[in-house]
């Protein structure tokens, strides 16, 4: 299998530059009342065994600092933007941009970020959705000009209809996720929590098909940096392939599948998880839920349900959950990764 190099993040950061949004970075407040990581209650399972060490549990020393990753706020409303734009920025260098354009089958966010990213270089996109993607991301896909075909069951039935359309068509066929430039483009949001985030010890994302995962794991072991994954506990293609050794097709059945619904996890995930620090973690659709519930009644942050699954991943005592406990003094980052979602059941009615 391939495994992406810090070379190929640091390529795209520099196709990147100036095209995407600088992540926003805010510290998370534990203050008395903890609302937060603590608001979702129990967080899952953790799997210590694809760590090379497993946390220490707080309770002397420096309390541990968190830190809030707002990728919800890049362009397209998710991190996607990042990879969509250099997928296409390094095929146009390289000449193997057809005139055909540009197809991709995506759960919603990678379509939007590559029809976004295809308008702006005056390239056709077509764009194969599952026909149960949210009405709001088709909504917008059709304001980027994209062509939208929606396929009866899941994203892998919907990446079937897209190869043949590019094997028809001559189109280039791009892949939400498993892709080099898409997963290298999506690490170059870790160098920049770096920037603001001197001496980071850990960073909590969530995994789908593994490529903002592969991207930040392997920029962040080069650096010493831990990367914990974040999978619902009936969508872990990451972990189970962890566990077989080698990518293998998963049951999806959770609130998050739309965007973390792959049926397998890529092999350059599975590469970087294999040759970074890296800790699993399964969480239930509840904690899913109850952290994109309190992001929004805390702090008033309206992201989808994956985007809060990294949240509900990140437990403070081993007493709130089973999920990753950081240690004394640690300094963790959690992604928000994506805010393609319809809030009207996140306000009250008064």
């Amino acid at each position: 299998m391939r495994q992406l190099s810090l070379g190929d993040v640091e390529a795209a950061a520099g196709r990147v530059r100036g095209r995407v949004r600088t992540v926003a970075v805010s510290r998370l407040d534990l203050g008395p009342d903890r609302a937060g990581p603590t608001a979702a209650g129990p967080s899952g399972s953790y799997d210590s065994s694809t760590a090379s060490a497993a946390p220490t549990a707080p309770g002397s020393g420096e309390p541990c600092r968190i830190w809030l990753a707002h990728e919800y706020m890049q362009h397209t409303g998710s991190f996607k933007a990042r990879g969509a734009v250099n997928f296409l920025r390094a095929h146009g260098e390289a000449g193997t941009l057809p005139a055909a354009g540009v197809a991709i089958a995506s759960g919603g966010n990678a379509g939007l970020a590559c029809a976004w990213a295809a308008q702006a270089l005056g390239v056709p996109a077509t764009v194969f959705l599952p026909a149960s993607a949210p009405a709001v991301k088709i909504a917008r896909l059709e304001g980027y000009g994209a062509a939208v075909r929606l396929v009866e069951g899941e994203y892998a039935d919907a990446a079937e209809a897209c190869a043949e359309f590019t094997g028809a068509t001559g189109a280039l066929r791009g892949h939400a996720y498993d892709d080099p430039f898409v997963a290298a483009g999506a690490g170059t949001l870790l160098e920049e929590i770096r920037a603001a985030v001197p001496g980071l010890d850990t960073v909590i994302v969530a995994v789908g098909g593994g490529g903002l995962f592969a991207g930040v794991s392997t920029a962040a072991g080069r650096h010493g940096i831990r990367t914990v994954a974040v999978e619902p506990e009936h969508s872990r293609a990451l972990n189970a392939a962890l566990r077989a050794g080698r990518p293998v097709d998963v049951a999806v059945d959770s609130v998050a599948a739309d965007a973390l619904g792959a049926r397998r996890a890529s092999g350059l995930a599975l590469e970087a998880a294999r040759h970074g620090d890296t800790v699993s973690v399964l969480v239930p659709d509840e904690a899913i839920a109850a952290a994109r519930r309190a992001l929004w009644d805390e702090r008033r942050i309206v992201t989808e349900l994956s985007g809060a699954t990294a949240l509900a991943g990140l437990s403070l005592t081993a007493a709130d959950g089973a999920g990753y406990v950081p240690g004394p003094g640690e300094r963790v980052a959690v992604v928000l990764c994506g805010a393609n979602t319809d809030p009207s059941d996140l306000v009250a009615e008064v």
